[in-house]
């Protein structure tokens, strides 16, 4: 689901992977369509490999994605532009176990962003199966036959 979708520091909003070169990526912005190139002095981070602080181990935000599509019935999130404490309420319902020492309100406000964003383009689809689920249905079936 978020596989090749991009954040790149210095630019808003998500970008998709277009293409790899000798020296750098080339991105197509999901808002304006618009092709760039991304150099390696740019940090570049994948929505796949982000995860959230929580009380216990690290939420992947893929799973933070769909507790908030399970919260809003597959709809938007709440504003961006929410007061702090209404946003902090959200997130609350969203995630109970989220470390409120790490996790500040920027990194709320990005994450509702993201996912309005791929709600927005029909980029949040959480119907594919885990890998790890994949491999469990496999071996059962090795087992049965």
């Amino acid at each position: 689901m978020l596989k090749g979708i991009l954040s790149v520091s210095g630019h808003s909003g998500l970008f998709k992977l277009v293409a790899e070169a000798k020296n750098n990526i080339v991105v197509e912005s999901l808002d304006t369509k618009k092709r760039m190139p991304v150099y390696s002095t740019a940090k570049v981070s994948t929505l796949e490999d982000i995860a959230i602080f929580t009380e216990n181990e690290d939420m992947p935000l893929k799973d933070v994605f769909k507790a908030i599509s399970n919260l809003e019935n597959g709809g938007a999130a709440i504003s961006v532009k929410s007061t702090d404490k209404e946003l902090k309420a959200y997130f609350q319902k969203v995630l109970p176990a989220y470390d409120k020492d790490r996790v500040y309100v920027s990194d709320i406000r990005k994450v509702l962003l993201w996912y309005n964003t791929l709600h927005e383009k029909n980029l949040l689809d959480f119907s594919e199966p885990d890998i790890k689920e994949n491999e469990e249905e496999k071996s059962e079936d090795a087992a049965v036959n």
